[in-house]
């Protein structure tokens, strides 16, 4: 088999894309075929390589292709967690099938319509330039039809007070893209962005408590990679600041599921992004989210409230201007030494990304 390394900007690590179709479909044989890919990875210096893309053409006429996603949990090369998605992965999969011939080459205009089967969402991936060793994305999170506000809140309400970090948090759950866990910072006595941005370990095994909270309220193992997490605060030049975290650690900037799902809760009213958007004017149009990694923007596009349901309902959701470095393929197994070389230098510029 071939494995493919892909690098979305913003991602904390290169996503490793495999053929689904050459992989078993029973789920632990396939679990057990991750591993040993894994194992071959780590020997080759790949062990911060925690994204697992598996993809092949789509049987349904409304897609291109259908893609699954598997978190790798640090701690043992055996550790998955199946349950979510990951934007940056989605772009870095629709690269390295382009790359491997599974997709037509990229052109700009071209449009990738890709089915999660994680979650059943609908992403649609717009070319906008084409490069030598990558392209660059304006990417769409469409729904099949409008998904009340109601649904999009697993707790049932836009604020969720959870017991965690030695008191009550006020927390709000979203899952649009991804779930998400949103709070504002100032509540764990963060007081602007400099100091979001700054804060170290303390406020992320904080925000990490947080975290394992929020999987308990959904019925959910806080060892596994969801909910996620990320805590809020005006941004200092409008728009929102947002300090996320990934496994294992602080993320470099924000997931794209998570940009989708802040400006989704930017929408709904009463949530923790709802309120501290209003803070800055920026309830209405596209939602500015500064990181410590950079700017992005996102826009989400709602139905009003009453006009759908009871508050509104999600249509769809974009992000535009990423872009993803395709790193290099290499023949998965049985790994020779020169193969070994490969994968080593395809690590080695992901490493560096």
């Amino acid at each position: 088999m071939i494995g493919h390394l892909a690098y979305a900007s913003g991602s904390p690590c290169p996503t490793f894309v495999l053929d689904a179709a050459r992989l078993p479909r029973d789920e632990g044989e396939l679990l057990a075929h991750l591993a040993e890919a894994r194992r071959y990875l780590v020997d080759a210096g790949g062990a911060h390589v925690l994204k697992i893309a598996l993809v092949e053409p789509s049987a349904h006429p409304m897609f291109d292709l259908d893609y699954r996603f598997v978190q790798a949990l640090p701690g043992a090369p055996d550790r998955f967690d199946l349950r979510g998605s990951c934007g940056h992965s989605i772009l870095s999969a629709v690269v390295a099938a382009s790359r491997s011939g599974m997709l037509p080459r990229l052109v700009p205009g071209a449009r990738i319509r890709v089915q999660v089967l994680n979650n059943g969402d609908s992403v649609v991936c717009e070319v906008d330039r084409v490069e030598r060793d990558g392209a660059g994305f304006t990417v769409t999170f469409v729904q099949a039809s409008p998904v009340p506000f109601g649904d999009l809140l697993p707790a049932g309400r836009p604020r969720t007070a959870l017991e965690a970090d030695g008191g009550r948090v006020d927390v709000s759950l979203v899952n649009s893209a991804n779930a998400y866990a949103f709070v504002d910072a100032r509540a764990l006595g963060v007081p602007d962005q400099t100091a979001l941005f700054a804060a170290g370990d303390e406020l992320l095994g904080r925000l990490e408590s947080i975290r394992g909270a929020a999987a308990d309220r959904l019925g959910w193992p806080r060892g596994g990679a969801f909910p996620k997490i990320a805590a809020l605060l005006p941004s200092e030049d409008g728009g929102i600041a947002a300090r996320a975290v990934t496994v294992p650690r602080w993320h470099p900037s924000i997931a794209l599921t998570g940009v989708v799902c802040l400006g989704t809760a930017v929408r709904i009213p009463g949530t923790v992004p709802w309120s501290i958007a209003r803070e800055n004017g920026a309830g209405a149009g596209p939602v500015d989210i500064a990181t410590p990694g950079g700017r992005t923007a996102v826009t989400a596009v709602t139905t009003l409230p009453g006009s759908a349901g009871d508050g509104g309902a999600l249509l769809w959701a974009t992000v535009a201007r990423k872009h993803v470095t395709f790193q290099g393929s290499f023949v998965l197994a049985p790994l020779s030494h020169l193969q070994f070389e490969e994968v080593a230098q395809c690590l080695a510029l992901s490493g560096a990304a």
